[in-house]
């Protein structure tokens, strides 16, 4: 039986730890990978992603319901990397490690695929992550839930306690920098970057 993640929610409150378990499991991923891309290194993302269940888990007595789980999860790891980068004073380090691609993490890997093509999408993900790190906090903020987590403009508004208007702009104005970074450099412009 696959139960929702407000039915879970309801059952941890009432004591079931086995479901709070569950969304965990459903969970770490995306959040793990939000921190990542956030923070750019795997042991402090790690480090954000368990510190994030365990404040989730401590205030979900007092979980409303007024927003979906997941945007609340969401909500409290981005506050936790933005408290990170202020305790450590210092600007997301966006690095990938040697033989991880963090887009897999989150998406189902497609049929099999060429060692040539595997490789350009790895070093085409490293100068995407590369340019994303020069961007505003807002704008890469944006654009990670937007584009990689599949948020709507409204959830993301939400999220951020910010008008609609507002994710908008984010989002058009860092995807506008990240096309003209890759036309000066004269590299193909990801998919990411296309839109109008």
């Amino acid at each position: 039986m696959h139960l929702t993640d407000e039915e879970l929610v309801a059952r941890s409150v009432a004591g079931d730890r086995d479901s709070f378990n569950q969304l965990v499991l459903r969970w770490e991923r995306p959040i793990y990978a939000l921190a990542y891309r956030t923070l750019g290194r795997e042991e402090d993302a790690r480090d954000v992603c368990q510190d994030a269940f365990l404040r989730a888990y401590r205030a979900l007595p007092g979980f409303k319901g007024q927003a979906k789980f997941s945007s609340w999860l969401y909500r409290i790891t981005l506050n936790l990397c933005r408290d990170w980068m202020r305790r450590q004073r210092r600007a997301p380090m966006i690095q990938v490690p040697e033989g991880m691609d963090p887009v897999e993490m989150v998406t189902e890997t497609g049929p099999a695929e060429s060692i040539e093509t595997l490789v350009a999408r790895r070093e085409l993900s490293a100068v995407v992550e590369a340019a994303m790190a020069d961007l505003p906090e807002d704008q890469r903020t944006a654009i990670l839930l937007k584009e990689y987590h599949g948020m709507t403009f409204q959830e993301i508004a939400d999220l951020l306690g910010c008008p609609l208007s507002t994710v908008k702009t984010r989002l058009y104005q860092g995807l506008s920098v990240l096309r003209r970074q890759f036309e000066q450099r004269s590299r193909p412009v990801p998919r990411l970057v296309k839109r109008g």
